[in-house]
């Protein structure tokens, strides 16, 4: 019994009763970079939020400035039937980080679901000077239709010059848009060449942006047979035909998650539409007309309307292009008729691709 005592006492010297936290002794700055690293890179905001929810400690370094202003975009991916006061706080402290994805995001959700025009605008604008290309095109489409305000407020010449430095950063529907203007000389002196040259840099970019996509397993592009000639095309009109008119068919490109929350909230708010106002007929858009007759319609079948040309040519492709059928009249919602029996003209109406 007595040779036992000295080695009891001695396991107890070795077991202490309580280990140390090692995570409680890593740096703060340590823990802000990884962090950090995490918010750039998460893909959906439960990747964000199961961090958040994980300790005290790291709720607190992960609501640090410096994390929230590098949260990637897909981290602002709600759902529109989540929407709240957390969710709305949650994204005002991401953008007053200096978060651009965020002032882009809150700012689309304010200026087109909450319908706070000088809130929404104020985000778009502090994003776009950051040369946030979605942002800068989102401008450009407000001055074209005059968004927010009367018809009179249309300022095509500020459209088509934010419209120019959106499609400088390479953004697809901006270089396109961009196209359509100097083709129509909307806005802008006409110059069909430069604007075909526009349209084709941005299919060429439609293109590069579908063989990029190094996670997309399905096959990106399908051919159709016998292709058409291009020479064939030429004489159709002014336009420059997209891939799709070549025989290549390209996927659709990934949705932003500010667009996809706009299609979604009216989808399920249908009623927070003013009467007689329409939804931009491309399903990737989601921008809603702020007061009747915003946008313009197709001037062949007078049933789809477009927010801006870019929405046009991406239905047309993707969708319109099988459905539209001419019709020698069709009238407004208050029962007026619109267009002549030539299709019309103005700014009202949007000529078919051809």
């Amino acid at each position: 019994m007595s040779s036992d005592m000295p080695f009891t006492s001695k396991r107890r010297k070795t077991c202490p009763e309580k280990t140390s936290d090692f995570f409680e002794s890593l740096p703060d700055d340590l823990l802000l970079s990884i962090l950090c690293k995490l918010s750039a890179t998460a893909s959906s905001p439960s990747d964000f939020i199961n961090v958040l929810v994980t300790c005290k400690r790291l709720n607190s370094l992960g609501l640090h400035s410096l994390v929230l202003s590098k949260a990637s975009h897909k981290t602002f991916l709600v759902k529109p039937q989540n929407w709240c006061d957390s969710v709305h706080r949650f994204l005002k402290h991401c953008a007053d980080a200096g978060n651009i994805e965020a002032c882009y995001t809150l700012g689309m959700i304010r200026f087109y679901c909450l319908q706070n025009r000088g809130s929404g605008a104020s985000l778009m604008a502090k994003a776009a000077m950051n040369s946030h290309a979605p942002a800068l095109y989102s401008l450009a489409v407000i001055q074209f239709n005059g968004s927010g305000g009367t018809k009179n407020d249309k300022d095509l010449r500020a459209g088509v010059a934010l419209c120019a430095r959106a499609a400088f950063l390479g953004h697809i529907d901006a270089l396109r848009e961009l196209g359509h203007c100097l083709q129509d000389g909307y806005g802008v002196k006409q110059n069909v060449a430069e604007g075909r040259r526009f349209l084709l840099q941005a299919n060429a970019r439609e293109l590069a942006a579908v063989l990029s996509t190094a996670n997309n397993k399905r096959a990106w592009v399908t051919w159709n047979l016998p292709v058409p000639h291009p020479r064939l095309r030429l004489g159709t009109g002014s336009g420059c035909p997209l891939l799709s008119d070549y025989g290549c068919n390209v996927p659709a490109s990934e949705t932003h998650p500010a667009s996809k929350f706009l299609s979604e909230w009216f989808v399920i708010r249908s009623g927070s539409l003013g009467p007689g106002m329409r939804l931009c007929s491309h399903s990737g858009c989601g921008r809603p007309e702020t007061r009747r007759h915003e946008f313009r319609r197709c001037s062949v079948c007078g049933v789809v309307n477009y927010c801006s040309r870019a929405c046009q040519a991406l239905d047309w492709k993707f969708r319109h292009k099988a459905e539209c059928a001419p019709v020698e009249r069709w009238l407004n919602d208050d029962g007026e008729d619109v267009a002549g029996d030539n299709g019309g003209g103005g700014d009202d109406v949007m000529m078919a691709n051809s």
